[in-house]
């Protein structure tokens, strides 16, 4: 995907390998070594590194890196510091000094579909302590077109149309990549060994036009506290942001949630990003949905055009306590995996080795290679799947003793931990098992979501039009 990153090779230009690899001595960030971060960014010369080096971004100018007015030494101006806080917390890679040039991810010849090319191909030995294992370079592999489903009713292509004009586009992607290539070279001043990975509906097949970019800073292999660890090294995250990097970084703002994030906006490419730590399992999850939105191909027009739907009826916002894009998009595959007659299976029961929340971070960008696309004999075309996503949520689906899984490809019955308890939708994280629809917590807000399945429902039954639903050319216009 991207033989340029930070999956596929180091921050610099290896001139001096050994059987074409090198290797990063085993890390762990202990407390001494977030001192000597600390340490390193109220000493480091960033002037010359710049100086050195300028940043640039594709065709355009060398990045300035003058203070923006935003920031005056520490100190913000006062129209920034009533910036709102929230934002959507439950939404879940790579550094080369030339723009890098990003593939489409496209099935190959044989029918077979890969996701993402080898991005690790190392004689590595897992090691609990070690940050990053070492890295070699990955072959590029030229863009192939994906062949998108026929549309033969007015539903099906409303649908489609609506797909093929927001999806993501892959200069999109490039300027996502682009910016995270150069905060991974500002980063690594303060934490060398760390990696920056791009994660979330930018990476999964799941993106629109629109969608923000979500970054997961990993310093090492072992679980971070969030609480302590994690709000610490994204303090000083912040404060280089702010102090360093404000000529193409604008609204750094550091959020204290559970997972805490900083949140920003790249002048350059105008795409708001979300930063956590070590939230590993987005790396886990983001490849896992990678996997399945290649492997059929009604599945993206699907979840697209539902996303769109939320979004539009105010049922997708986890910060205000409906659903996260995630929770829809899972929400999505359960309901084809539960279909009479399958659309998608479990990846996690079928190819346990490749989808294992075991594996080392290093593999996980191979399960989608290894998977070949799922045959299945459902012929329904989108517009019925539309319709029935809508009825099996607003009719069948047991909200009150179920939970939805993707892991078991079925509905299974609410564990009885007090994580689970109390709550008014359930949908199982697909790794770590965890309740990602737990934003929902009033009771207000689910009978909204609930009340719209069924609305929505009736008025595509009877009418048959997306419009009925969902005005198209306004979701057009917001990309």
């Amino acid at each position: 995907m991207f033989p340029n990153s930070i999956l596929g090779r180091p921050p610099f230009t290896p001139n001096h390998q050994h059987n074409n690899f090198f290797t990063l001595s085993p890390t762990v960030y202990s407390h001494q070594q977030l001192i000597d971060a600390q340490f390193n960014f109220q000493n480091a010369d960033l002037s010359r590194a710049v100086s050195l080096q300028q940043l640039t971004y594709g065709n355009v100018s060398p990045i300035q890196t003058s203070a923006s007015p935003l920031f005056r030494g520490r100190k913000r101006l006062s129209d920034e510091k009533n910036l709102p806080l929230d934002g959507k917390r439950q939404r879940f890679h790579s550094p080369h000094q030339e723009p890098t040039v990003v593939n489409q991810i496209v099935p190959l010849s044989g029918e077979r579909r890969y996701s993402m090319p080898p991005l690790f191909h190392t004689h590595f030995v897992p090691d609990v302590v070690r940050c990053v294992p070492p890295f070699r370079e990955i072959p590029f592999l030229e863009p192939r077109e994906i062949t998108l489903p026929e549309a033969k009713d007015k539903l099906s292509q409303q649908i489609l149309e609506l797909f093929e004009t927001c999806q993501q586009q892959i200069s999109d992607l490039k300027k996502k990549e682009l910016c995270r290539t150069q905060l991974q070279r500002e980063i690594q001043l303060l934490f060398p060994q760390s990696r920056l990975f791009l994660v979330g509906s930018s990476l999964n097949g799941f993106g629109t036009r629109s969608s923000d970019g979500d970054l997961c800073l990993v310093v090492k292999e072992e679980p971070v506290n969030q609480k302590t660890e994690a709000r610490h090294i994204l303090t000083l995250v912040h404060k280089h942001f702010c102090t360093r990097l404000s000529g193409y970084i604008e609204r750094p703002q550091l959020i204290r949630a559970k997972v805490p994030i900083v949140k920003f906006r790249d002048k350059v490419s105008c795409v708001e990003f979300d930063l956590n730590v070590n939230n590993v399992v987005g790396i886990r999850n983001t490849f896992l949905l990678r996997t399945y939105a290649y492997l059929e191909n009604r599945v993206r027009p699907l979840v697209l055009v539902i996303k769109k739907w939320a979004s539009h009826h105010q049922i997708n916002d986890a910060s205000r306590g409906t659903l996260s894009s995630y929770s829809l998009v899972l929400m999505v595959l359960h309901y084809l995996q539960t279909l009479p007659e399958p659309i998608l299976p479990s990846l996690q029961k079928i190819y346990p080795e490749s989808f294992s929340p075991a594996i080392q971070l290093h593999l996980v960008h191979q399960a989608p290679c290894n998977v070949p696309p799922y045959l299945s004999k459902n012929e329904s075309n989108l517009g019925d799947l539309l319709l029935g996503f809508l009825k099996y949520y607003a009719t069948e689906f047991d909200w009150n003793s179920q939970m939805v899984s993707v892991r078991e490809a079925k509905a299974i019955p609410r564990p009885d931990g007090i994580e689970w308890r109390n709550k008014y939708i359930c949908v199982e994280e697909p790794f770590d098992g965890t309740n990602t629809a737990r934003a929902v917590h009033e009771k207000q807000k689910f009978d909204m979501i609930k009340d719209q399945f069924l609305k929505s429902w009736h008025r595509l039954k009877n009418k048959r039009d997306l419009n009925s639903i969902l005005p198209v050319r306004a979701a057009v216009l917001k990309r």
